[in-house]
């Protein structure tokens, strides 16, 4: 039994598309229209005392009035908020740069106890310098306190997060999200003993002027 081959010109393998915008479809551009990265970041919980400092997420103190049934901080080099390094290690994944642990190692004396909104600018810079922009922000903290979804003299704590990141962003409150959740008692982050956070951004080119 003989069988017929048909062969198919490869220039309109995809309908509509000639070779030439085959090619230019799978040139890998350095200008890439849109960005998505990934970041990610866990510490330790403990004793105010053995801390040394509060817990911060997302540039808010969860102390004194804040929270003034809650005694434990956060065990890091720097002020140790899981938001903002999760951030920052988004941003830098998404520029395919070195990590967060990289650019600001935890054994930098100048970095003991610095207020993470340095992290923030320093991605914020590298990112701008770039000619990119925030698409969107998306956070999804895990810990099983301090409770978050609660509000503050009037203001909704999960909104007092989510403008910080806007501020330091320089985007709309409306790209960025901030969830909260627990972990079931399950694990250190559900023991308290941890928090945990990752976040997923998209940045876009910036058009020329």
């Amino acid at each position: 039994m003989k069988y017929r081959v048909l062969l198919i010109a490869a220039v309109h393998v995809v309908r509509g598309f000639g070779l030439a915008a085959l090619q230019m479809a799978t040139t890998v551009d350095a200008e890439i229209a849109m960005r998505v990265g990934h970041g990610y970041d866990i510490h330790r919980m403990a004793s105010r005392a053995e801390a040394g400092q509060p817990v911060v997420i997302s540039g808010v103190r969860f102390d004194g009035e804040m929270a003034p049934d809650f005694e434990l901080g956060t065990v890091a080099h720097s002020d140790g908020d899981v938001v903002y390094h999760s951030v920052v290690d988004a941003i830098l994944g998404a520029l395919t740069l070195p990590d967060i642990g990289q650019l600001f190692p935890d054994d930098d004396p100048r970095l003991r106890g610095a207020n993470s909104e340095l992290f923030m600018e320093e991605a914020y810079r590298r990112m701008r310098d770039r000619g990119y922009r925030v698409g969107n922000c998306d956070v999804t903290l895990i810990c099983q306190k301090p409770r978050v979804n609660v509000e503050f003299q009037g203001h909704s704590v999960k909104t007092l997060m989510r403008e910080n990141l806007s501020r330091l962003l320089r985007t709309s409150l409306s790209s960025v999200n901030v969830k909260a959740r627990t972990h079931e008692k399950v694990d250190a982050v559900g023991e308290c003993r941890a928090l945990e956070c990752h976040v997923v951004i998209s940045l876009f080119k910036v058009p020329p002027k």
